[in-house]
This record gives structure tokens, sequence and C-alpha cells, in this order.
């Protein structure tokens, strides 16, 4: 969840949005306030008999009268009754709370069937133990990319504040497990914003989630954090999305509008971080830790985008010392020495510069 480096305000649409596809699905769009000021979008589907949502918001807050508001609210547009209880199935793009918090919600009002990716599947159904797995290597990334002392407790505890109440709850199938289709929605697994990140494609309409977004550049961590996320992961995937959606007229993302050209818009983004890669290469020509390249790359941000800023910054920076472009300026001291001595990355002047993307 989150999102950093905004170039412009993006353009956010609070109201409910219908679309068709060319096998006549009716498909509705559905705003939610997920946290306050920070909206995101789940995915009515109404084919045949069947209704079928695509991500619920976080249960955070109001965002569950939000969203029982909104299936109401389509239920008139339609005449027909839609509400928690009439879910057949959730499918989920990917396991950040903005997209399955609000889960328990559906569960408790019906027997709705519920589908995530092998690779976020724990993190629905044992959601402490993932989350003090995570908390672990949050505060060892934290340390070693040299982030003050009495910052690291600040920035995890807002990184579990949202994820602290959230129950277990029972999977029905993961998408693998059914070959990667459930009757006329495909699935395209794309790791790298997160590791079960998926893609739903129902005709002509592809559903995103947050693997490609307008106006804004999906957030990244490194894969030390998670695996399967990490920026190689993206890249990869935004080249299996680009070959596999041919056909699609229009996308539909996690948060912002729709996306009506997405050759042009993964284009954009690759373009994006192929800008971040440079500039990170730029400003390493004297060794930094990944705190202090992220003060750099992101200036003046504060609260949770300090984290996301960090993350996003490791991201990048673990991308380039995985091929051997950056080296580590002090690793004898980072072993040798007492404490917590964060690495300090430089560039490896004896790999050659080049396109720092193979894309």
């Amino acid at each position: 969840m989150g999102f950093i480096l905004q170039v412009k305000q993006p353009t956010l649409s609070t109201t409910i949005q219908e679309y068709r596809t060319n096998q006549n699905a009716q498909v509705f769009m559905l705003p939610l306030e997920a946290f306050p000021g920070f909206w995101v979008n789940a995915y009515l589907v109404i084919i045949g008999k069947y209704q079928v949502l695509i991500d619920t918001g976080s249960g955070y807050g109001n965002c569950n009268d939000h969203l029982k508001a909104r299936l109401y609210e389509v239920g008139d547009l339609v005449n027909q009754p839609v509400n928690p209880s009439t879910i057949d199935f959730v499918l989920l793009t990917h396991g950040h709370i903005d997209h399955y918090g609000g889960l328990p919600l559906i569960q408790e009002s019906n027997q709705s069937k519920i589908g995530i990716h092998e690779l976020d599947l724990r993190v629905l159904i044992n959601p402490e133990e993932r989350l003090k797995i995570i908390v672990k290597r949050l505060y060892t990334f934290l340390s070693e990319s040299g982030v003050p002392e009495e910052k690291k407790s600040d920035l995890i505890q807002m990184y579990q504040l949202t994820k602290l109440d959230f129950s277990p709850v029972k999977v029905d199938f993961t998408f693998e497990s059914i070959r990667m289709k459930v009757g006329p929605f495909e699935i395209l697994h794309v790791p790298g914003h997160c590791a079960g990140h998926v893609v739903i494609r129902l005709h002509d309409i592809l559903f995103c989630g947050d693997h490609v977004l307008n106006e804004i550049s999906p957030h990244q961590n490194p894969e030390s954090l998670v695996r399967y996320t990490g920026l190689g992961h993206y890249l990869n995937s935004l080249k299996l999305l680009s070959d596999w959606a041919e056909g699609i007229s229009l996308t539909l993302a996690g948060h912002n509008g729709p996306i009506e050209d997405l050759s042009a818009r993964i284009k954009e983004i690759v373009a994006v971080h192929q800008l971040r890669l440079r500039y990170i290469l730029d400003i390493l020509n004297k060794p930094k830790t990944i705190y202090e390249v992220s003060l750099s790359l992101f200036p003046g941000v504060n609260g949770f985008n300090d984290l996301l800023a960090l993350e996003e910054t490791g991201a990048h920076i673990e991308y380039l010392y995985q091929r051997g472009i950056l080296a580590i300026n002090n690793l004898e001291s980072c072993l040798q020495g007492e404490g917590n001595i964060p690495f300090c990355y430089c560039v490896n002047l004896s790999k050659p510069r080049t396109d720092t993307i193979s894309w």
C-alpha cells in the first residue's frame, strides 16, 4: 500500500462508475476510502447469475460501511439484490491490507468463495505470524539502511498500525491450484509490488490491482523484506503483462482512474524507474547509506511516506547491487564492528556503467 513521488495530484473518482465488457458483463467501480484521504477501488462484476467482487477495501474505520453502501447502490442500479450476502466469489489481486481488509465483512454475511494467489495466502490465514516475521526483517533493513535509532520504532509502529487487528480468514482456493482460471476470469501472476500479485482478465477488461496505475508509480519493496517483491521481479512482470494483455481495451486499477492505453502506461512506469536508477548512480559517486539516498531522492516526505521512501530507495539500490553496478564500500567494518553499522553503497568502478534496465 502507498505511493510516493507523485508528479501531480492523482485524479480521483468518488462515485460509482459502470463499464461493460465486449461480451456484456457489467462491471462497477466502487471507490472506497481505505484510510483518511486515501482511496482504493474495489470492483463488482455481474456476469450471468454470478456476482464477483474483486478486492474489498481495507476494513479500517468506515471502509466496511462504505463498501456496504456501494453494493446497495449497485443493487438499486441493476434492480436486484446486491449486498455482502449476495457475493458469490471474492478474487483478491494481492495481499495488501487496503485490498483484503474487508474480507471479514463478506465472510460473516455469506458463504462466498475466497481466492488469492499462493504467495499471499499466509497474509490471510496466519496474519500474526507473517506480521512478526516482516517486522523482524524490517528492523534489520532499517538498521542496515542507517535510519537513526529513534526513528526506527516510529516507522515500525506505523507499519503495524493498520494490520494488528486483522484476524485470520478462511480461503477457499488459491489461483495456481485452479490453474489460474475462475470461470471466464483468466489470471496472471505478476510478482513485484506484492509477492502474490495477480492481474485478472475478463473478456476485454483487465483488473490490474496495483501492478499498473495511472499518474503514480506503484510502490516497490526490496526483496530482502519479502521474497518475490523487488524491482527486478516487478520489471519482469511488466514485460510479462505487456505480452499477455493483447486485446485489452480497458484496464481498471486499484487506485485512480482507468487506463486506456496500457502499453503506453507501462512504458512510462519503466521510464520512471530508469530515471531513479540513474539518479542514484549519479549521487553515489561518494558512499552513502540507503537512508541518505532516500533523503535526496524523496526530499520533504514525512509520516508513513518516510517508510515508503526508504523501501522504494532500498528496492532500487538492491537492484543495482544485485547486478554488480554498486558495491558496499564499508563491508569489512560492518562485518567486524560492534553494533549496527549501516552499509554504505557506492558505484562499482570496475563495472562499466550501461543501461540499468534490461526490459
